[in-house]
């Protein structure tokens, strides 16, 4: 079940950013993430739209959107990755928005295949100073039929 995230569940949340972050990013140190957690808990998740998937009364995962057009954040939880719920939270996303765009490090090969398969497109390079890794920029557009 896909919903909104409750004000009382940062904690949780922020133990599955933090968790996924750091399996999917092993390019970059486990301190980036820990010193990033206060930032991510205070200024990006308040200041975004935030849906969790929840499994068995238990948050697996979520996604948020900033400024209604920037996906800042995708995690699931690592023993549900590949079991579609990624995938349905992306689609939640998707219907509400007609257009969307994210960053995701290069080295991030599964992340960038899985946006790939969800109909992003590159756009663009860039470059995180903090990281000093290389990003793609992606967008998607909601098909106009006529």
């Amino acid at each position: 079940m896909i919903r909104r995230l409750q004000p009382d569940e940062m904690d949780e949340l922020i133990e599955i950013w933090l968790a996924s972050t750091i399996q999917a990013h092993p390019f970059i140190s486990e301190n980036y993430w820990h010193e990033s957690e206060s930032i991510v808990r205070n200024v990006y998740i308040p200041q975004s739209e935030t849906w969790v998937y929840q499994h068995q009364d238990k948050m697996v995962g979520f996604i948020s959107v900033l400024d209604s057009l920037f996906i800042g954040a995708l995690f699931v939880s690592e023993p549900f990755i590949g079991k579609g719920m990624g995938q349905s939270l992306m689609g939640h996303v998707k219907e509400i928005y007609p257009s969307l765009s994210l960053e995701v490090y290069q080295k991030n090969q599964r992340a960038v295949h899985f946006y790939h398969r969800q109909g992003f497109r590159i756009e663009e390079s860039a470059w995180q100073n903090e990281t000093r890794h290389p990003t793609w920029i992606m967008s998607w557009q909601e098909e106009k039929t006529q």
